[in-house]
């Protein structure tokens, strides 16, 4: 690590969920220029190397081409086709899967009619693919890769082998969403240093926090290229992380424990009961179970009602007045 680290500490992460597979990461403090090192190469990694499924192809019956329709579809068959690549899918192995779209009842029809296998999962069933007449039938097989990347449609018909598939454009990443930014943050008297924050939305099949920690493997590894034994080490001019995460703990454990503040207003109580305690000085949940029975009933405006009230609402959290 960077030799200021000795100084300003270890770079905390902190993890916001703003949904399921939405989560903003934000990484400080950091040296000057390093939020946009690192958030610019995991920006990219996410982008490109992370591995997910979509369909690769489709055969339909009595279709050979895409600039077909089928009797009874409100949608052509190229509208199918960019409709089925909006289908998020989760796949274990990486062999080739079949799955398969059978459908002859009228109204629409989403991803939710396809007949998925054991090793297929899809993250989205809601999405659309077109709507049927009454006595209209609709028959696919689609086919399910994993990969990395992004695959032209013009790319796979060239290696293709299977005849009457029509080959879509592959989008293998999960990674919906990913924007960083870089603002500037403060130690003591430093004011230049950097705060990174990292947006990464999927699309399921892999949490937010899994595709970080795999673009971070990514990087690794190619950086230990660079880390051969021979390499010239100047140590006096790089922190050891072991030796700044043992000083931060020991800092820490000197520290005077902080006592909990929680405000009795949580508890409920009645006006008058609430005046008699604040005027009382008691203005936590923590002081109150610290207190008598004597002690409360020597307060100004408390009285037997009061104390039963406060015993009630004590009772609730699982505490109680003092004995002693």
């Amino acid at each position: 690590m960077h030799l200021i680290q000795e100084i300003i500490g270890i770079p905390k992460i902190k993890t916001v969920k703003i949904a399921d597979n939405h989560v903003i990461f934000t990484l400080t403090p950091l040296p000057p220029g390093y939020g946009v090192t690192l958030g610019n190469a995991l920006r990219r990694v996410l982008l490109s190397s992370i591995p997910g499924a979509c369909l690769t192809g489709a055969k339909i019956k009595n279709v050979s081409h895409e600039y077909s329709t089928v009797k009874g579809a409100k949608d052509s068959i190229l509208d199918m086709m960019l409709n089925l690549k909006l289908i998020d899918i989760k796949k274990i192995s990486k062999d080739p899967s079949w799955i398969t779209l059978n459908v002859s009842k009228e109204g629409v029809v989403t991803a939710a009619d396809i007949k998925t296998t054991s090793d297929v999962e899809i993250m989205n069933p809601d999405q659309y693919i077109t709507t049927l007449d009454k006595g209209a039938e609709l028959n696919m097989e689609l086919r399910v890769e994993k990969g990395v990347g992004y695959v032209t449609a013009n790319i796979r018909q060239r290696e293709e082998t299977i005849p009457n598939i029509i080959t879509l454009d592959s989008v293998y990443s999960p990674v919906k969403k990913i924007r960083y930014d870089v603002e500037s943050t403060r130690v003591g008297q430093m004011t230049n240093l950097d705060k990174l924050t990292l947006e990464i939305k999927t699309n399921g099949s892999i949490t937010p926090e899994d595709a970080m920690k795999f673009s971070a493997n990514i990087l690794q590894s190619y950086f230990k290229l660079f880390n051969e034994e021979n390499m010239v080490i100047e140590p006096e001019f790089m922190s050891d992380i072991n030796k700044i995460m043992t000083k931060q703990q020991e800092e820490e454990q000197k520290k005077p424990a902080q006592e909990s503040y929680t405000p009795i207003e949580i508890l409920g109580f009645s006006p008058r009961t609430l005046n008699a305690l604040i005027n009382g000085g008691i203005g936590s949940v923590e002081q109150l179970s610290r207190c008598t029975e004597s002690k409360l009933t020597n307060l100004r405006g408390f009285g037997r009602k009061a104390l039963g009230e406060v015993a009630a609402a004590l009772e609730t959290r699982g505490l109680t007045l003092s004995e002693e």
